[in-house]
């Protein structure tokens, strides 16, 4: 891994200093404060993605695209060595039905190990994995030490207890055991919240002095609204939330809170846990837009995304790309961490694309 390094060398369009580092803007963004520009986020490219990026940017590495880019935020996903998938979003194996066991191809909606079980007492019969076996806290305290410390430096948890409770039973029998055996359902989060609370515990203390922000999150929400009445949220899941959001506070970290989908109704929920971030601003989903976000929320929280992934950025040429990106510092002068409307990177996303997301930040387009 090469070292990071701050590459930024801006005038300011907003009064402020030019020269920023990298945290210093990040943090300036989400304190909603004046900046030199926007901060941004590249996101995660998926690895299909990455020769295409590297070919077309014409160089070796994500990280030589990243200081390339000059992006603000480095992501560190959390080394968990728990074959076949090796990562912490598959920590639990609750299917009854043999599937690909990787983060793009979970599976919430296929029958669970708890689908027949009504009894919250019977909740440690299935075989609750120790994260202390499989997450490498050396090598988490050996990424977080390798990165330049005027970048933002973010632990990527995810720490899904909302989306694991689902699958615990299958998706479509969890929404009904919530409603009708919500002690069942609860016993089940909050088991599943308890090992996030140590997973997290172990990646934090490893790379405690050398961490600035994590991501957490569930996706509550579809293209149209929530796929859970707010009220059952509050009742049942935002406790574990509010869990993981102070744990990570303890140790001074911000911390940026991922749903997909349309979550209006519960921007004011995640304000008051205690969320930096509010990640994504999924563009195309309901109430989502950049406008009504900024009538509802301005100067209460900050976000990350808009720029759309579902159709802009796949679809859009370098110069619509740029129009939208100039409409966002507009709107979003500060507050708003400028990044693709979803964390990942896909294929069919063109390079040029990505290239004219930046340079609209840079001001070069």
């Amino acid at each position: 891994m090469e070292k990071i390094v701050n590459n930024s060398n801006l005038c300011s369009p907003l009064g402020v200093r030019g020269n920023m580092t990298h945290k210093e803007r990040f943090l300036a963004t989400i304190a909603n404060q004046p900046v030199d520009r926007p901060a941004s986020w590249l996101g995660l490219p998926v690895p299909a993605a990455v020769p295409g990026l590297l070919k077309y940017f014409k160089v070796n590495s994500i990280d030589e695209l990243k200081i390339k880019l000059d992006d603000d935020i480095y992501p560190i996903e959390v080394p968990y060595n728990f074959p076949p998938s090796n990562h912490i979003a598959c920590a639990f194996k609750f299917a009854k039905t043999s599937h690909d066991d990787k983060p793009d191809e979970r599976t919430l909606t296929a029958p669970g190990f708890f689908e027949d079980i009504d009894d919250p007492a019977l909740v440690e019969t299935f075989p609750w994995p120790d994260p202390a076996l499989y997450l490498d806290v050396e090598e988490s305290r050996r990424l977080a030490q390798t990165i330049d410390p005027n970048y933002v430096r973010m632990g990527v948890m995810w720490s899904a207890h909302f989306q694991d409770a689902c699958a615990a039973f299958g998706m479509e029998k969890a929404l009904m055991v919530m409603l009708i055996n919500p002690d069942m359902f609860q016993a089940v989060i909050d088991r599943i919240t308890d090992f996030y609370l140590k997973a997290n515990e172990l990646f934090y203390e490893a790379t405690k002095g050398y961490l600035d922000a994590v991501l957490i999150g569930n996706d509550f929400g579809s293209q149209n609204g929530l796929m859970v009445d707010p009220d059952s949220l509050r009742a049942y899941v935002f406790s574990g939330t509010k869990k993981l959001i102070d744990q990570a506070k303890s140790y001074g970290l911000k911390v940026i809170h991922h749903s997909c989908g349309s979550i209006y109704p519960i921007i004011q929920d995640l304000i008051d846990l205690g969320v930096d971030s509010i990640h994504p601003i999924q563009a195309l989903a309901a109430e989502m837009d950049a406008p009504n976000l900024k009538s509802g929320f301005a100067g209460k929280t900050s976000f990350c995304g808009g720029v759309d992934a579902q159709h802009l950025l796949v679809n859009g040429n370098p110069e619509q790309i740029a129009d939208k990106v100039n409409e966002l510092k507009l709107l979003f002068p500060t507050g708003l961490i400028i990044s693709p409307s979803h964390e990942a990177i896909l294929p069919d996303i063109p390079p040029a694309n990505v290239e004219a997301m930046f340079a609209a930040l840079n001001g070069k387009l």
